[in-house]
Parts: structure tokens; sequence; C-alpha cells
């Protein structure tokens, strides 16, 4: 939850410097802020995957006693929460790529939350503690290849690529160089 909330007040502050005026050090302004922001997002969430990915071999090294019951109130609210988060941030994550990156981090934590669910109820119901490990190393690999997309986008905006619809062709003749007069 620390690292949604770091998300997100990194989207927000992204969102406010993009608001920000041209000025003639800055000539298109400070958009370029918000695709800093969804790179960190993305970096972000790839460090917590891996993090995720590691917790769970451990787990299944040595898997701990959990209590299901605890377990299963704290992931209700959260999946509460989140629902609420993916909800407010679905229509502005196919318009922006910063937004698009606290989306995904909102989604994370909800499919971890469905996730959390799921084991408490198959905790409570057989005991099967391994049922957390498996379930968490799902949702680390369910992230991996939505924010590893997002962060190639972040990266090819950052480099000027050409835009995703472009008619530019590799076998294109090279643009007449401006004589200056």
């Amino acid at each position: 939850m620390l690292t949604d909330v770091g998300g997100l007040a990194l989207v927000l502050i992204a969102i406010r410097f993009a608001e920000r005026p041209r000025t003639p050090q800055n000539t298109y302004g400070y958009v370029r802020m918000e695709v800093l922001s969804a790179l960190a997002n993305a970096v972000v969430l790839l460090l917590l995957t891996i993090y995720i990915l590691y917790d769970a071999y451990q787990r299944f090294q040595s898997p701990p006693k959990i209590i299901g019951s605890p377990m299963l109130a704290v992931a209700d609210a959260g999946l509460v929460v989140n629902l609420i988060s993916v909800k407010l941030l679905s229509a502005g994550s196919t318009e922006s790529l910063n937004v698009k990156g606290a989306y995904f981090e909102v989604l994370a934590d909800m499919l971890g939350s469905l996730g959390v669910i799921v084991a408490a109820l198959v905790v409570l119901l057989t005991g099967w503690d391994l049922v957390d490990p498996i379930i968490g190393a799902g949702i680390g690999l369910f992230i991996v290849p939505r924010t590893w997309i997002l962060l190639k986008q972040a990266i090819h905006i950052l480099m000027e690529g050409t835009p995703p619809n472009s008619t530019w062709r590799p076998h294109a003749p090279p643009l007449p160089l401006l004589k200056r007069s």
C-alpha cells in the first residue's frame, strides 16, 4: 500500500507539473514529467514484482503458518479501496501514460487483494498454507507483461520514437535538408 501512495503522489505531482506553462527554457513545457512519472512507476512495479516473486519463493521453501481470518479481513478492506481507485483511474488510463502507470499499480494491488482473499478462504477451509505463495507468484507473473509494456512505451516516448500509427518506413527516402539563406 505504501508503494501505491507513493505512486499516486508521483502521478499527482507530475500532472501538476505538466499543467505549468511553457517558458523560454522549456519551450514544450513540462508535459514530459508525466512520462517520467510513468517510467518511475513502471520501474517501481517491476522491482516490487521481483520482491513478490522472491517472497513467494521463500514461502515455498519454508511456508509460514497463516491465520486466515485476519488475512481475509485486511484483504476485504484492501479490495474495497482498490476497486474504488481502479474505477477512478480507468478512464484516464487510456489517455495518459502517467495515469496508466498509476492504474497498473492499483490494478496490481486489487489483484493482490483478490488473491489474498482466495488464499485466506482456502486456508480457512482446508488449512493448505502453500496456496499463499502460489497465488503470490501468480500475481507477480500477471503484473510483469503489463508493466513491461508501460516501461517500453515510456522509454519510446523519452527517446522520441515515432508514434505507433506513424506512416514512416525504414526505406523511405530521407527528407531534404533545409538550406540556410
